[in-house]
């Protein structure tokens, strides 16, 4: 690689921030603040829903994003997350970050965010050398502005992260429509089985709240909990982490993905429902759906999922049961365990109510959302294509390989 080499610093507009520190006390009101949430779960950070926290004039000054801010993860639990860069995408109002995140604003003359953004993600940028191990590790303001980086040419930069940019650019919009078509099925649901606003609802009586014809039953008689399912020893299988679940959508990420030769307790199969014990877990939405799995493939999972099983219904109604508020809200009253690590009394389902509807009107819900599940699972599919090519170019381009 012919490229100058220069300390990264040598690109800053300003000097590098760390963020703000605010105590639970008094956020919920005030000015978005990026926290190490938003920054793992989004490699560019745009106009999503963050927690509020308040600022004065002095901090307003200083202290927000701007379009083109690349920001650094200070400390992680993990040493994989240790340096992590995200970029904001856009910043449509005042926004902070938190007091774990190292702020960079480039020079836009000689450096390009975007190339940058992906610069740090490719093992040329050297990053990793400075991080350090600790309970946690992190890495340091210091150490990462006098860290030697590689400088193309801005029209060079621009190329190339153009050309990456294509690939997050359908990569984001199968996103979309993922969640386009995740929630048109969701919203269908919640109008038939949870308001009861089903196809003909106007001529059936209720019986105690119950349409007439649907019968009471518990979750057990109609969702299998924790079904048994075996992997023989030694036998290479995918373990799935709480990690790759995501919190508002079925879709899991496969990046996440081990294959184990030691299996947990919790295993499933294809088309069934994970549904996350632990706090905040659970409040936070994790739930998944296992569509990425091969028919008759058995997989383990995080020992914190809840597997559900539908016998009586169907794998699509079965998740989106899961996904439903009354389920939830009587998960988490049942909840036990110290502060933090309070976990889901599975025996709580046992007497949760789900009243049966007629098979025809179970058929014709099938019937609609079963098309949306399967062109989600080919949209994840194709993402997991474009990823793949997508990083396979990626270091390719960064060290030369590959001429723009």
């Amino acid at each position: 690689m012919s490229w100058d080499k220069v300390t990264f610093e040598t690109l800053y507009a300003i000097p590098s921030k760390n963020g703000l520190t605010r105590p639970a006390r008094v956020r919920g009101s005030g000015y978005k603040m990026i926290n190490m949430g938003e920054l793992f779960a989004n490699d560019k950070i745009g106009d999503i829903n963050m927690e509020l926290v308040p600022m004065n004039d002095k901090e307003l000054q200083s202290m927000l994003v701007e379009e083109g801010d690349l920001l650094f993860a200070r400390q992680s639990l993990v040493l994989s997350g240790a340096g992590k860069c995200s970029l904001v995408k856009s910043a449509k109002e005042p926004t902070t970050f938190e007091s774990h995140i190292i702020r960079v604003r480039l020079r836009k003359d000689f450096a390009d965010p975007s190339f940058y953004y992906y610069y740090f993600k490719s093992p040329y940028s050297g990053i990793k050398s400075i991080v350090t191990q600790g309970v946690q590790a992190g890495i340091r303001g210091n150490d990462l502005k006098n860290l030697p980086i590689h400088v193309p040419p801005l029209s060079q930069q621009k190329a190339i992260a153009a050309l990456l940019t294509n690939y997050d650019d359908l990569i984001e919009n199968n996103r979309r429509r993922i969640q386009l078509l995740e929630e048109s099925a969701r919203v269908l649901y919640l109008e038939w089985f949870v308001h009861l606003r089903f196809p003909g609802h106007e001529h059936v009586e209720k019986v105690e709240g119950v349409p007439e014809g649907w019968k009471p039953t518990f979750l057990p008689d109609v969702v299998d909990v924790n079904p048994k399912e075996s992997i023989p020893k030694d036998h290479e299988a995918w373990y799935v982490p709480m990690a790759s679940l995501s919190e508002t959508s079925m879709t899991a990420d496969p990046k996440y993905f081990e294959r184990r030769t030691k299996h947990t307790t919790v295993k499933f199969r294809r088309n069934d429902t994970l549904l996350a014990r632990i706090t905040p877990c659970l409040e936070n939405g994790k739930t998944g759906f296992a569509y990425f799995l091969k028919e008759d493939e058995v997989a383990c999972g995080s020992t914190e999922f809840i597997v559900l099983r539908g016998n009586k219904v169907s794998a699509e109604f079965t998740y989106f049961l899961a996904r439903s508020y009354p389920l939830r809200e009587t998960a988490i009253n049942s909840m036990t365990g110290s502060s933090g690590r309070q976990r889901v009394q599975v025996s709580c389902l046992n007497e949760y109510r789900v009243p049966l509807p007629p098979s025809h009107l179970l058929n014709e819900f099938d019937k609609v959302v079963r098309d949306n599940f399967v062109q989600i699972r080919l949209l994840m599919e194709q993402n997991t294509r474009l990823e793949q090519a997508r990083d396979l170019l990626l270091p390719r381009l960064m060290n030369g390989e590959i001429a723009v």
